[in-house]
């Protein structure tokens, strides 16, 4: 990790990773979790992105927060922070390896990994994955052109590519099948959960349906690619933005375009948590028609809310 990854962690809301650790943040503040807390003396600065406990004295920012909630080196506080945020870091994890020079992250080679989704491969692993656990619909998974392989450290992976609304390959993102909460490891090192290529740009997921979208049709929003290939399955044309916290611009722009050309019905299922709800109302002001749906109690995403009704039919 260089400096300037290092500081989109440290850039991350500090108040949006307090939650993401679990703690209620109300009025810019919270229970201490570092000691005995009654009184919520937990204090957060939105301004400065850090948090400071007026008893205990245990104060940092977002890395620093991660390190003490989870007790976790510094090393996996960032990685943690970069799964649950969706930031991308770079595309190493073996030890001993070193960072990268900023001049070879910075372009994405696109031909170096078309040739993965011409004809993809599933292996029982990543089958097991998409059929069994999140029960997809395979038509889905041929549209979205998902991948697997495995690395020489023995780690299986889902490859997930990132097209344009052109169908121009501009991103990848490769998913740790054991999962982080099995703590995939090889000798070499810790796996994190998410790994993407150099000069990655994952953004909106899914654009190319965009262009299936006819005048005053509905279009679904979700949070991740996996709630949206939930929704794809389901029968709902969908795109995915990455978090509450990564909605750029750019981003904002192509559904400002979309909207006004083809009057589009927005619909959203927020996760159940404080980043789903700061996600849509952050939509709701760029798209005023964006309709809320109500996810079930016991389901936390909609991927979830897919499963649990496939399960009961």
């Amino acid at each position: 990790m260089d400096r300037l990854e290092l500081q989109k962690l440290r850039d991350l809301p500090i108040e949006g990773v307090a939650e993401r650790l679990g703690l209620q943040v109300k009025m810019h503040k919270a229970l201490c979790p570092f000691h005995d807390d009654h009184h919520a003396s937990l204090s957060f600065s939105v301004r400065r992105n850090t948090f400071r406990c007026f008893v205990c004295g245990a104060s940092g920012g977002t890395i620093d927060l991660v390190m003490k909630c989870l007790n976790k080196g510094f090393r996996e506080a960032c990685e943690w922070l970069a799964d649950e945020h969706n930031v991308i870091l770079s595309d190493e994890y073996a030890k001993g390896q070193g960072a990268r020079s900023r001049e070879q992250e910075v372009t994405f080679d696109a031909g170096r990994y078309e040739r993965f989704f011409e004809r993809p491969w599933l292996s029982e692993p990543a089958r097991k994955f998409l059929f069994e656990e999140r029960k997809l619909d395979e038509r889905v998974v041929r549209w979205c052109r998902l991948t697997s392989w495995q690395d020489k450290w023995g780690v299986n992976w889902l490859q997930i590519p990132y097209y344009d609304r052109q169908g121009k390959l501009v991103g990848i993102q490769n998913r740790n099948l054991r999962g982080k909460e099995q703590g995939a490891r090889s000798k070499e090192g810790a796996a994190p959960r998410f790994r993407f290529p150099s000069g990655s740009q994952c953004g909106i997921y899914n654009l190319p349906v965009l262009n299936l979208l006819q005048p005053n049709e509905d279009l679904y929003i979700t949070e991740g690619s996996s709630d949206c290939w939930a929704m794809l399955s389901s029968g709902y044309k969908a795109i995915a933005i990455p978090s509450a916290t990564l909605l750029k611009p750019k981003d904002v722009e192509q559904l400002s375009t979309v909207n006004s050309q083809l009057s589009t019905h927005f619909h959203m299922y927020p996760d159940r948590d404080e980043p789903g709800e700061r996600l849509f109302l952050q939509l709701q002001k760029v798209l005023p028609n964006l309709e809320h749906h109500q996810l079930p109690l016991g389901c936390k995403d909609y991927s979830e809310y897919f499963v649990k009704l496939k399960v009961e039919n």
